[in-house]
């Protein structure tokens, strides 16, 4: 029996099949795959947007948030150069909770741990062997904020003068 010509699967995703200029190529195809992504969450509620899928542990509307950050990663902030801004509707005060409540959450979360035991599965993580300590996380966010306490010691000076320690 065959199906009717609208639910037959086109021979080709993406732009038309006449489209051969790479540039117009490679922004249809990603035109493509984010309709649809749209097309994979129509008629999901919200609690089935939010809700984690097991065995993958990320939720519909989570990976919609990496992907947002990801184009902004690569494309604004990377390819265009953009400054890395605030969002102007965001007060001061919005974003140092934000930045307090993560915080929060970090410290709860070392806190139930010890230094050997190693990151669970299934976030960023896929297989033990890719899997850190608790420790080397630490470590690695001690130097994240080194490094990034120094860029702001820096920004300090050049904005009013104030130099660090």
């Amino acid at each position: 029996m065959q199906q009717p010509l609208e639910q037959v699967p086109a021979l080709l995703d993406g732009p038309a099949v006449d489209v051969s200029d790479a540039h117009e190529l490679l922004l249809g195809y990603l035109d493509w795959y984010r309709a649809a992504l749209m097309r994979k969450l129509a008629g999901l509620s919200d609690d089935q947007l939010r809700t984690p899928v097991e065995p993958l542990g990320w939720s519909p509307l989570g990976l919609v948030q990496h992907l947002g950050w990801v184009e902004r990663r690569w494309l604004r902030w990377g390819f265009a150069a953009e400054e890395w801004t605030v969002a102007a509707g965001t007060s001061t005060a919005q974003a140092l909770a934000a930045y307090e409540a993560e915080v929060t959450v970090a410290n709860s979360v070392a806190l139930a741990a010890d230094l050997s035991d190693k990151a669970r599965l299934g976030g960023r993580f896929k297989t033990i062997e890719q899997a850190p300590s608790l420790g080397r996380i630490l470590f690695h966010l001690l130097q994240e904020y080194a490094r990034h306490v120094g860029h702001l010691d820096v920004a300090r000076e050049l904005l009013d003068g104030e130099t660090g320690e």
